[in-house]
Parts: structure tokens; sequence; C-alpha cells
């Protein structure tokens, strides 16, 4: 999808293009919304007030739910239903950042980490985009967004060393992230542990950053369960990390992979790409028009009783 994204407002939930950009009014809201299918090739002009959810939708085999239409959803915003402004069931072009952990806990699963990275961009189409960051006590741009299914020599030259700077990079990835003209964005975090270095980002941080962007976050915990056992000083920070990894995925509509030994990554890569293409995409204008910061809780249900839904739990609302 092509759409030109001229400024991010961090504080709300979504990027937006003003009609007029020298005009400086704020954008006057649509008298007609529209619910027809949006199509994938049409650009989509977003605006301040627009909301963008990417939706997940499973049957009860686990299976994603597809041929549904606007009419089978329902989006609640703070118990408050919303009219739809446009709505997709295409597979529609994502944009990825991959982030991988090269601390030095990682340097036994760090060859397993390289080949399901590999492994997820070989699976990508032509129009999606791949970006993959690295960190240590330093973030490293492997690989800027790009189509090409061959990962760069630069990641397999990689060593694992230093601490965990996990927040920064985090927040690097997530600003790269909300420049991309796609509407589906996806956050692949793969660690063995917790920050203990950042400088700038905490965990609020990152994940106000990621809802207001809409990017969704997957994480791969690759913590030892062994190593979450007893009273060492270490284990508290562990758990912390895990419980930080389970949050991320939870708050933006994500999900949490746990596999202390690698041996889920491939896999895990490869059903995040599968649900990157079947998700549906629902916009909508919301009817509070206060700007006072506060956090506002998203639903979304689906009219079908034997399905379930999953998206990000909520955005906060701009300042004034």
């Amino acid at each position: 999808m092509r759409c030109v994204l001229a400024l991010l407002l961090v504080q709300t939930a979504v990027v937006f293009r003003p009609a007029h950009p020298a005009t400086p009014h704020r954008q006057t809201r649509p008298q007609n919304t529209r619910t027809a299918e949006q199509k994938v090739d049409e650009p989509v002009r977003l605006h301040s007030d627009l909301v963008v959810l990417s939706v997940s939708v499973l049957n009860a085999t686990g299976e994603y739910a597809r041929g549904l239409a606007a009419r089978d959803f329902t989006v609640l915003e703070d118990g408050a239903q919303q009219s739809l402004n446009s709505f997709s069931a295409e597979e529609a072009p994502f944009a990825a950042a991959i982030l991988v952990d090269m601390s030095v806990s990682m340097e036994r699963k760090f060859g397993l980490v390289r080949a399901a990275a590999a492994s997820f961009i070989e699976h990508i189409r032509d129009n999606d985009q791949v970006a993959v960051f690295g960190f240590n006590d330093k973030i490293r741009l492997f690989q800027d967004f790009s189509s090409a299914r061959d990962i760069t020599d630069y990641i397999w030259e990689a060593r694992a060393e230093g601490n965990t700077r996990l927040y920064d990079c985090m927040d690097r990835a997530v600003e790269a992230l909300s420049k991309r003209p796609e509407l589906r964005r996806a956050l692949l975090l793969i660690t063995d542990g917790w920050d203990s270095t950042s400088r700038d980002a905490s965990l609020d941080s990152v994940m106000k950053r990621a809802l207001a962007a809409g990017v969704t976050v997957y994480s791969i915990d690759l913590i030892d369960d062994d190593l979450m056992i007893g009273s060492a000083s270490y284990v508290e920070p562990l758990r912390r990390g895990r419980r930080d990894m389970q949050a991320l995925a939870a708050q933006t509509g994500g999900r949490y992979v746990n596999s202390p030994q690698g041996d889920k990554l491939e896999s895990a890569f490869n059903d995040i790409v599968d649900e990157l293409r079947n998700q549906y995409t629902i916009t909508y204008y919301s009817t509070n028009d206060r700007r006072d910061g506060r956090w506002r809780k998203l639903e979304v249900r689906a009219a079908r009783a034997d399905v379930t839904t999953r998206t990000r739990r909520g955005y906060w609302a701009p300042k004034k």
C-alpha cells in the first residue's frame, strides 16, 4: 500500500497525513465514513484522529478465520461503539523489524537465531519490507528495510558479546517502523535475558511508542527455565525480563513464544509471517475528541461465535 506519512503524532494511536500540509488548522472528520473494503493498492489518507487496528482472528482449532466482512466486526473504545471508516481483508504488505540479542549469554543460541531470521526473510513477498537490528552494548542496523530474500552477511559475521541494550534498540526500531507507509507493522524481539544497559528508553516508553505507531510486538523468549530457579542475583531480573516480554506482546496484540532451547524459533517465525498475511485491517475515527492524554481501552468483537480476536489493547489519547 502506497501512502506517504508526513507526520507522527507520538501520543496518539496513529500516524497521519494532512490533506493540506501548509494549513495549520486541525483536520476535520469526514461526514460520511466508509465501511466498504479498502483495496490494498488504493492509497489511504490518514488523519490525526484516525485509529488503525491490525486484527488477528482465529477459529476454535487455532486456524486463521478468513472470509469475514466489515459487518462481522464491532469496535469498542472505552465501551463506546465506533463506526468503521475502512476495512481490508486483503493480504496487505507489512513492514517488520527483527531485533536480535547479541549479548554474551546468547553465544550458544546465536546460530539458531540467525538461521530463523534467514528463514523469515525467505518467506516474505516482493512488497514486504524487513529490517534486521542487533543489540548488545551497541545497537547495529544489520539490514535496512528491504524486500530482498537474502539476509545480509553482516549478521553471520557478528559475535555474541557484551551486555543487553534492549529497550534502546526497540525504541530505534519502532521509530523506524513508524515512518513506514505500510499499515501492518511488526517487531520481532529475540532475547534470552533482560535490559541491562539502555540509557534513553524504558519498558513504558517503548510500549507507548509501539502503541502510538501501531506496531505489533512478537517476543520470543530464549531464557533458560533452570536459571529462573533459586535466589541468585540474576533470577529476579530474568523473571522481570520474561514478564516484560509477555506484556509487550499482550498490550500490542502480538504473541509471546517461549523457546528456551531455541527449537521453536523457525516455526515461530514462519507462523508470524502467516499471521501478518492473514490479519484484517480496520480504521475508524474516534468519537472521543478530548485531548487529555488518557488511556483508551480498545476491544474488537466478531459476530461469529466460534472465533476469537486479538489486537492491541488500547492507546493513549493525544494531549492538547
